[in-house]
């Protein structure tokens, strides 16, 4: 789809609910009625590709998007992702081809060759270098041009395999951009690269991750390509002492002699470095002792006191003792062994998971932004925001395993068919349920007697239908099939969950005011506005004078957008004096990292306490995950009616 095309898309995303017509989305757009029509065409060929949503036509009323509510969310976050600025989502294949082209070449090559080559004109060419050089720019690399001569990247062989590695980051696409890769080589020469990486795992017992086995693959065909060229990598003499006394250095030369035959060159000991260095930096699965060796995870001083100031930080401002975990911490040890690597040695990072990460777990992901930035000062040791996501898995995972064992549901089962049948329900619920505590096994005459009693029973689990009872309860057949099994996990689910239909007040009302409240702004950076809630706070009293120059420096670490639409920028709490939020709409959304953002909540929060910090947080959460909610609130220009949105 083109821009216009997106537009009409997310119009009737945000409008769901009700026909629109379609003269009204032409001006909204600013284009024909005929053209509209024809922009549904590719809509409708996005849809049947991407999702499970219909655009029903119906005469005389409009159109609409038939759609459920999850799939609406999936299709609302995609379009608000800039996607680096790249405009047609059905170029990406000719970006990929252009920016690997220039990477490659060791000739220039003009802006008028591209465009014959592409079948397009030197504009859209031009368009496409502009996102190239911006992606470009990330690596240390520039686009030299000379007259007469054409186009050349300038910068170290280094970075520019780099930036052959990350290419899906230019079109946030890893799937093509690997497979294109394979393609630039025969069938069988893959085939075999991928075999004796296979076979180097088997032979050493290593478990890469499935994400690292394909950057490895990469890697070696990128290497073969190059070294084709004549343009080999450099390394320092300190470096190749270093790695050359590591047993994956020589691992890596036995991989690389078995190649040596197939593709007719030799590896030069530099390249045995730089290859060694990405199977060192290589994710794994899990970590096993080979041959009487220990364990170099466990023999790294920093690793351990990386892990050591995760656990301790993390106890203290969640408030759990993440310490009895020990599926977290051998977790911690092996994930950030190879992040450690990977920084050590310069390698590329990446997380395609990062803005998914972000918004699903943004108190969690915080917390560890708060504590990687202590760490850096502390330590001396700078973890980017793409590990920062990864940990957040870890300590979400931990957490519900430490909240299933310290808060296990007290529950009683109701059976009409006696013990032995009751006893048989309850191994089956115990076991398939680990955070389920089962108290008690009784008949139904004595529930009345057992409840008058036993206050604390939090669910009943019964084979028979029971009458109207103020503590929730779910009936099975006795030998709870595998059906119910999925439902009865669903009920209790729900049961763990804030509800937010309940009549309650968002804890956010607590910290804000009309005052505090800015609609409808006009401004072109992220940063200005910052500047400005940040001002609106500190003239309040509710903030330091710096507290604007720290959350910039926090936005500059990790970018605090949560999806929809949505950015919560905040500094560190040490710059608050009293808790507040200043709320800011945006007449027109604005690039904040790479996604849009037009609803802006900044947080100048204190602890007061992990339950109503972390309620905060889930409310956020919650509200990234209503579009039709979020266009409503950036919508409003009246601030009663808006606060009262978030009361309703």
């Amino acid at each position: 789809m083109n821009t216009r095309q997106k537009e009409v898309l997310f119009l009737l995303l945000s409008e769901s609910d009700e026909h629109v017509l379609v003269q009204d989305l032409a001006d909204r757009v600013n284009c024909s009625e005929k053209t509209i029509r024809n922009d549904f065409k590719a809509i409708e060929a996005y849809l049947a590709a991407y999702s499970s949503a219909l655009l029903v036509r119906k005469p005389g009323l409009g159109v609409y998007l038939e759609i459920e509510e999850p799939e609406k969310i999936d299709l609302f976050n995609k379009l608000y992702r800039v996607h680096n600025r790249t405009k047609y989502e059905s170029d990406e294949e000719r970006i990929l081809k252009i920016a690997y082209n220039l990477l490659m070449n060791v000739k220039s090559v003009t802006a008028q060759e591209m465009a014959t080559q592409h079948f397009v004109n030197r504009a859209t060419i031009k368009k496409d270098l502009d996102n190239i050089k911006k992606w470009l720019s990330r690596f240390g690399l520039t686009v030299i041009s000379k007259q007469r001569v054409g186009l050349m990247i300038e910068g170290s062989e280094k970075d520019k395999r780099k930036a052959l590695a990350r290419l899906s980051d230019l079109i946030r696409n890893s799937d093509l951009t690997n497979q294109f890769i394979k393609n630039q080589f025969l069938y069988h020469e893959v085939e075999f690269v991928m075999n004796e990486l296979k076979a180097l795992q088997k032979r050493h017992s290593l478990f890469f991750t499935d994400d690292t086995f394909e950057s490895l693959l990469m890697h070696t065909l990128l290497m073969v390509r190059r070294i084709k060229l004549k343009q080999s990598i450099s390394i320092s003499e300190q470096e190749i002492k270093i790695m050359k006394e590591t047993k994956e250095y020589k691992r890596t030369l036995e991989f690389l002699k078995q190649l040596e035959l197939v593709f007719a060159i030799r590896f030069p000991e530099e390249e045995a470095i730089y290859l060694t260095t990405h199977i060192l930096g290589g994710k794994l699965r899990y970590q096993e002792e080979v041959e009487g060796e220990s364990k170099l995870i466990e023999n790294n001083l920093i690793l351990s006191q990386v892990v050591q100031y995760l656990i301790t930080r993390m106890s203290q401002l969640i408030e759990i003792d993440f310490s009895k975990d020990q599926v977290l911490i051998d977790g911690l040890h092996i994930h950030l062994y190879t992040t450690l690597n990977r920084l050590h040695y310069d390698l590329s990072l990446s997380n395609p998971m990062l803005h998914d990460i972000k918004r699903m777990y943004p108190y969690m992901f915080d917390m560890l932004i708060q504590i990687l930035e202590e760490m850096n000062e502390t330590l001396a040791v700078y973890i980017p925001e793409e590990e920062a996501a990864y940990l957040t898995l870890h300590f979400e995972a931990a957490m519900e395993r430490l909240d299933h064992q310290e808060k296990s549901k007290k529950v009683i089962i109701v059976c009409h068919m006696g013990i032995g049948m009751s006893q048989l329900l309850r191994t089956k619920i115990e076991r398939r349920f680990r955070y389920v505590h089962v108290v008690g096994c009784i008949a139904k005459a004595d529930l009345e007697s057992y409840l008058a009693k036993h206050h604390d029973v939090e669910l009943i689990i019964s084979t028979i239908d029971l009458p109207k009872l103020s503590i929730p309860h779910f009936v099975v057949s006795p030998l709870l099939e595998w059906t119910e099994e999925k439902k009865l996990e669903d009920f209790i689910e729900q049961l763990n969950q804030i509800n937010y239909n309940e009549e309650k007040d968002f804890v956010m009302l607590n910290y804000t005011t009309p005052f505090l409240v800015f609609l409808q702004q006009e401004v072109k950076h992220p940063y200005q506005l910052i500047e400005k809630l940040a001002q609106a706070l500190h003239s309040k009293g509710y903030v330091d004078k710096d507290y604007a120059e720290h959350a910039i420096i926090r936005e500059k670490m990790s970018a605090t957008t949560i999806g929809s639409g949505i950015a919560i920028p905040h500094a560190n709490a040490k710059f608050i004096k009293e808790s507040a939020i200043a709320i800011a709409t945006l007449k027109e959304p604005i690039e904040w990292g790479t996604e849009k953002v037009s609803l802006v909540f900044m947080l100048a929060v204190k602890s007061d306490g992990k339950e109503v910090t972390k309620q905060l947080f889930q409310e956020l959460s919650f509200i990234s995950e209503q579009p039709s909610f979020v266009q409503k609130l950036t919508k409003e220009t009246n601030i009663m009616r808006f606060l009262s949105h978030l009361n309703n």
